[in-house]
């Protein structure tokens, strides 16, 4: 499982899985664009598909899951367009085969307009009311958006990888070090900051647009930290932040202070999405998606812009 963690999730287990709910697949099944974990729409009879989502192994504990869908439910009761997993006899964390599962409505749509302000101030209003609801109380099993998480574990996991290039390893670990030092006064420069429940990996993808308007999905990376977390994705320039606050405070009051906080969490996003793809290089997918990650010239590049970001923050 560890050197192949989906090698066992056919076509067949997927449906069987389904059908394991009460539910009767039609045999149409679309492999849906996910790495960290597998997630297909299955077509159901006389009834609309279904978007089945099998967790990677030993990333989320049972409890880290549960909670995940429970925030989701949380936001969905208080009439907040957010896609949360289906019941079955009380139970959203399924089991199959040896794989954690969860059943999710399909919500289809398509992109937001990023340039239009009227989208901006609607997408900054309901990220709001998402924030008075994660407001209310902690996570206990999904910890912290902080630099263990973002910075320190993925560089250990690039560092223990045959992915970077020997004559590179202490470039790497120089810049790597470098902009956590920057990354860390940052933060402390800033002060302590609110801490509340997530959506917390809230890029255009995760947010889908219809006649209706916005829903969010996969809220896979729901994590505590501070709500600008939520915001600076959305976001391009100054004048996009600018829609997006002025939406956002109709419903809930932002400490301008945490802008400061974004070239740092962007620099934390871009030393995890290496580290990620370092800790996954064993799963058959990712030399696949990620053939440029085998290449020294790609290492060099991100060793160049770890420093670049560092400037910027120092």
């Amino acid at each position: 499982m560890a050197a192949a963690p989906y090698g066992n999730l056919t076509p067949d287990l997927v449906l069987d899985a389904v059908s394991a709910c009460g539910l009767w697949p039609d045999g149409r099944l679309l492999a849906l664009n996910s790495y960290e974990n597998r997630v297909w729409q299955v077509g159901i009879e006389d009834a609309a598909p279904v978007i089945a989502k099998f967790y990677r192994p030993d990333r989320w504990s049972d409890a880290a899951i549960i909670e995940e869908h429970a925030f989701a439910q949380e936001l969905a009761d208080a009439e907040l367009p957010a896609v949360a997993p289906l019941l079955f006899d009380g139970r959203s964390l399924l089991h199959h085969g040896g794989f954690r599962y969860a059943l999710t409505p399909r919500r289809g749509g398509r992109a937001p307009e990023l340039e239009a302000a009227d989208q901006l101030q609607w997408l900054g209003r309901l990220i709001a009311r998402m924030h008075l609801i994660g407001a209310r109380a902690p996570f206990e099993h999904r910890g912290r958006l902080d630099q263990d998480t973002m910075v320190q574990q993925p560089m250990h996991a690039v560092l223990g990888s045959s992915l970077l290039p020997a004559g590179l390893q202490t470039n790497y670990r120089a810049a790597a070090t470098r902009l956590d030092a920057a990354i860390g006064a940052r933060m402390e420069a800033i002060g302590p900051l609110r801490q509340l429940r997530l959506h917390g990996d809230c890029h255009p993808g995760n947010v889908l647009w219809t006649e209706a308007g916005p829903h969010f999905v996969d809220f896979d990376d729901a994590r505590s930290g501070p709500a600008v977390q939520d915001l600076w994705m959305l976001a391009s320039d100054e004048r996009t932040m600018e829609a997006l606050l002025e939406g956002y405070q109709q419903f809930r009051d932002f400490d301008h202070g945490e802008l400061a906080l974004i070239p740092a969490l962007r620099a934390m996003r871009q030393v995890h999405y290496a580290g990620w793809i370092a800790a996954r290089w064993h799963d058959p997918a990712f030399p696949i998606a990620f053939p440029f990650a085998a290449e020294s010239r790609w290492w060099e590049q991100h060793i160049a812009d770890l420093h670049e970001l560092a400037d910027e923050l120092e």
